[in-house]
């Protein structure tokens, strides 16, 4: 295989502009001195990222490391069959299919052009070659593929766009959701600060157990949304200092749905987590928790996940209806609830963690 002059600029990307795009051909054909004619009569019409194989086995694998805008591929070479290849270069996924693929021959028989342009072919170049034929075929099939790579990179520059703005629009939701969610805490907590605790050892908790640093970092995100429905919870019921009666905490209940209504509709992982987390972190191994009283893994993970959290830190800290309790004990209580109220892993992956650095 050879190339010849590939100095020129190429288009690497969707939002490079078209005006110096300099068009990458295949050519393939066993007789040296065809590939020579074509590259020359190509020279003139001023292509020259050319490369050329002569060996008929070497035309895909030429394909795939070169990544060509045209392939003009002799029908007849030895150790290849032409249609074969054709097809299999239609068969390679999305570039594959695009980029023309023009084929060499001699027989002008209608069964071989068939065959071909079954197999995927775009056009015909006749033997022996007419130079103005060949360049015009090239010219007229290069300038369809420079037309869908404009028109790839503009639909990728609009898609990097919405993305953005999407992006954007989430992150502000997110910003006023998790202000709301601070101003809702801190009826109940004074600093404001149980939500950050909450979202912080949540995260730590998430990569303990193997979660991924992308998902663990949306549960980080979102934790903190938990309460979010507490918004819902009258101030006599949430801050009474004393025990609640059974209709109080019946309504205290109550702020899981309304949480998880808050937050619902949300079109993207980081809102249909925090609604998940809002609807389950109440819920218990032992399908005694509310409000569907689901059970062990019917929990999902990040709503377990957010209990152990919520019930850690919420226990670890003064408020106004009792005073925080020691580090160590709180953490026995989780452990002896584990299989019970806790997921067992989950319980045993907060041992494992440094929780000094949230508390």
């Amino acid at each position: 295989m050879w190339a010849h002059d590939s100095t020129r600029p190429r288009s690497s990307g969707p939002f490079q502009s078209f005006e110096a795009w300099s068009p990458r051909l295949l050519l393939a054909d066993d007789v040296a001195i065809n590939v020579q004619l074509l590259t020359r009569i190509l020279n003139t019409a001023g292509y020259r990222d050319i490369h050329a194989t002569t060996d008929g086995a070497a035309v895909l694998s030429t394909f795939e490391t070169t990544h060509p805008d045209i392939v003009l591929l002799d029908l007849h070479m030895p150790n290849a069959n032409g249609i074969e290849i054709v097809k299999r270069i239609r068969a390679a996924g999305d570039r594959g299919a695009a980029v023309p693929v023009i084929v060499l021959t001699g027989d002008s028989s209608p069964d071989a052009r068939r065959g071909c342009l079954q197999a995927g072919a775009s056009d015909f170049i006749g033997k022996p070659y007419d130079a103005f034929e060949v360049i015009l075929r090239v010219k007229n099939l290069l300038e369809t593929r420079r037309l869908q790579l404009e028109l790839a990179r503009d639909n990728e520059r609009l898609e990097h766009r919405v993305r953005e703005r999407t992006d954007e629009l989430l992150a502000a939701r997110l910003d006023v959701l998790q202000r709301l969610a601070i101003a809702t805490e801190a009826r109940d907590d004074d600093t404001g600060e149980h939500t950050r605790r909450v979202g912080a050892l949540s995260g730590l908790l998430a990569l303990r157990l193997g979660l991924d640093a992308t998902r663990a970092d949306v549960i980080r995100t979102v934790a903190p949304l938990h309460d979010i429905g507490k918004i819902a919870i009258p101030d006599h019921i949430l801050k009474k200092p004393g025990r609640l009666t059974a209709a109080e905490y019946e309504v205290m209940q109550g702020h899981a749905l309304a949480g998880a209504g808050i937050l619902a509709g949300g079109d993207n992982e980081l809102m249909v987590t925090a609604e998940r987390i809002a609807l389950t972190h109440h819920e218990r191994w032992d399908g005694s928790g509310y409000p569907n009283q689901l059970k062990g893994a019917q929990i999902p993970i990040e709503g377990r996940i957010a209990a152990v959290a919520d019930f850690f830190d919420a226990l670890t800290h003064d408020r106004v209806y009792r005073s925080a309790l020691p580090v160590d004990e709180v953490l026995d209580m989780i452990a002896s609830n584990a299989g019970v109220l806790f997921d067992p892993d989950i319980a045993r992956a907060l041992r494992d963690i440094d929780v000094e650095v949230v508390v």
